[in-house]
């Protein structure tokens, strides 16, 4: 089968296409015949090595497609069935196994590059807004890069949910894309003092919460953006890890909260259940608007690497089979 895979870590040029083996399911495993794999974030820190994998790996870690064969003692799934999956590294194949306990169906009327699309920016958006820190009417919300595939979802998420969405936007296209989204103020960090703005739009108070998929650039000011005892949720880090910082900083800033969630804590067989049924439910009604920025080839991975790095892309980039 065809493949993306790296052999060492580093740039780009460390991704291969070409012919690996295919897998067979072991137990408890299902074969799924890909269609269409989602990029993130997480594929580009698993190919530099900041997340560690056994090499040589293929990577990737969601996708959608048909149940080609399934291993002993699966059920609930049979080859035909479409499927979609988050959290099961090797998706940039041709075929991939995967523990049956991460497979959920895709209803009728949602296109398999739809849920590829979904899955893991859709489900982190679910924890991250539903768990992490439930939003409810009344509460503000900063969001940073809300034009981006998990940042758009959450601030679309917080509408709906009657949260106030004040967002942080690259260019003036992208904060068009925020609003869009349900953004009620969008700033844009490259050109103003987007603490002050903060401050200046929620009359001096703060927001209860900064949603930061940033990391490095943004996190320290974030903390400033806080109302006391506010929450900084930090899920993500593009422009780098957040520096090691004194825990007392947070006790002077007004005893807040801070938090490092991810997705592998929060895939339990309910809450996997509950948010895919959700997610598919808004996107068949309409509530929940994807933006697929861009299809790419499974050959040309290297290039949808360099768009996500670059901050070439808004919405989802997905590898089509």
């Amino acid at each position: 089968m065809k493949a993306v895979y790296i052999e060492q870590n580093g740039g780009v040029d460390m991704l291969r296409y070409g012919d690996r083996a295919a897998p067979e399911p072991a137990a408890g495993e299902v074969l799924v015949k890909v269609a269409a794999s989602g990029v993130n974030f997480i594929d580009t820190y698993h190919r530099t090595g900041l997340y560690k994998l056994p090499l040589p790996a293929i990577i990737g870690s969601e996708a959608a497609g048909v149940v080609e064969k399934t291993g002993e003692g699966v059920n609930g799934f049979k080859p035909g069935d479409r499927v979609a999956y988050a959290m099961a590294r090797g998706s940039y194949a041709e075929y991939q196994a995967v523990p049956a306990r991460l497979l959920v169906h895709v209803p009728a009327g949602v296109e398999l590059r739809d849920a590829a699309a979904t899955m893991l920016q859709g489900m982190t958006a679910y924890y991250l807004s539903h768990a992490t820190f439930p939003l409810k009417s009344g509460h503000t919300a900063l969001v940073h890069a809300a034009a981006g595939g998990t940042g758009r979802l959450l601030a679309q998420m917080a509408a709906m949910a009657g949260a106030r969405v004040i967002a942080t936007a690259g260019t003036p296209a992208k904060a068009d894309i925020a609003r869009e989204a349900g953004a009620h103020d969008v700033i844009l960090y490259d050109q103003q003092d987007w603490v002050a703005e903060v401050k200046k739009l929620t009359g001096g108070d703060g927001v209860d919460v900064v949603y930061d998929s940033v990391g490095r650039a943004t996190f320290m000011k974030g903390l400033d953006c806080l109302k006391p005892c506010g929450m900084m949720v930090s899920f993500g880090q593009s422009s780098g890890p957040v520096e090691a910082f004194d825990i007392l900083l947070l006790s002077s800033k007004g005893s807040l909260y801070v938090t490092r969630p991810t997705l592998a804590n929060h895939v339990g067989a309910d809450e996997l259940a509950r948010s895919t049924s959700d997610l598919f439910s808004w996107i068949k009604a309409g509530k929940l608007k994807l933006l697929i920025g861009r299809t790419y080839k499974l050959a040309d991975a290297a290039q949808a690497h360099k768009d996500l790095e670059g901050r070439k892309s808004t919405g989802k980039l997905v590898l089509e089979l």
